[in-house]
């Protein structure tokens, strides 16, 4: 199945990045970049909905000259060039030349309910903002400029959990107590407030239908995270994770397609979308 040429003048790609739309290794997207001009010069939005915070995304925009709205740390904000929509519409600040739309609370107030946790319980709880850029890089594979820029969070914080899995599960439940939310990724845990992908695909995918009319939308991921975002997309697509398997996600129409990572990704466009 695929969505047919009369409607991709209102189509919209929603994608993750990590391990997704880059490669889940090297962090390379040159495999994706025939597709990316294929669709740019159809005019059909590429979306970044990512854990990856705004400094981040934005060297990924400017290498490939999109310039459509994103969603950094898991829908903990919008970002959109303030040319962008012709319309007026509701936005919390303005960032450079962003019109920002914020769904999550402060990173400040994330780190200072977890340093409460910690203390109250005797915990040693160690995320992004503990480290040094090089301790990340360690960590992640990423080179140490890039890890300079996933530090730079504003609503989501990023925890190395490596300890026993009853100490994590212990943790995890005290972050509930506290009123937060979290996401696991292997080792690695989000933390934010109540805001999700899904929330914030949602409101994105309005104002698309403000200045489009009717959309249909496509959501790309490879991970639990995704999930909020792919259950309000119209085709949702999960990509493989190494080892050439699937994520264990049971959403209705979800469609499963061949290959890790951007491999997948360009399958999923070519397939969806016949450019």
């Amino acid at each position: 199945m695929s969505i047919s040429t009369n409607c991709q003048s209102g189509l919209v790609i929603f994608t993750d990045l990590d391990g997704t739309f880059l490669d889940p290794f090297t962090y390379s997207y040159a495999v994706v970049m025939p597709s990316v001009t294929r669709l740019r010069d159809k005019g059909i939005p590429i979306v970044f909905c990512s854990s990856k915070t705004r400094a981040e995304q934005e060297v990924y925009r400017r290498k490939l000259g999109i310039e459509d709205p994103f969603i950094v740390e898991d829908g903990g904000a919008i970002y959109i060039n303030r040319e962008y929509f012709s319309f007026p519409y509701e936005y919390h600040r303005v960032v450079r030349n962003y019109s920002v739309i914020e769904l999550g609370i402060p990173y400040r107030k994330i780190r200072r309910k977890l340093k409460q946790i910690g203390e109250k319980n005797n915990l040693a709880i160690r995320g992004f903002g503990d480290m040094d850029a090089s301790d990340i890089a360690n960590l992640t594979g990423l080179d140490v400029k890039s890890a300079k820029l996933a530090k730079k969070r504003e609503y989501e914080e990023t925890l190395d959990l490596e300890g026993a899995e009853r100490e994590t599960e212990f943790i995890l439940g005290k972050i509930e107590e506290a009123g937060l939310k979290w996401s696991r990724g292997g080792r690695f845990c989000s933390v934010s407030g109540k805001s999700d992908k899904g929330k914030a695909t949602k409101i994105v995918v309005k104002l698309f239908e403000k200045k489009l009319g009717k959309v249909e939308t496509i959501g790309i991921g490879d991970s639990f995270n995704d999930v909020a975002m792919l259950s309000v997309v119209d085709f949702p697509v999960l990509v493989q994770k190494p080892g050439n398997y699937w994520e264990e996600i049971d959403l209705q129409n979800l469609r499963r397609v061949s290959g890790v990572g951007p491999q997948g990704w360009i399958l999923a466009i070519e397939e969806l979308t016949r450019l």
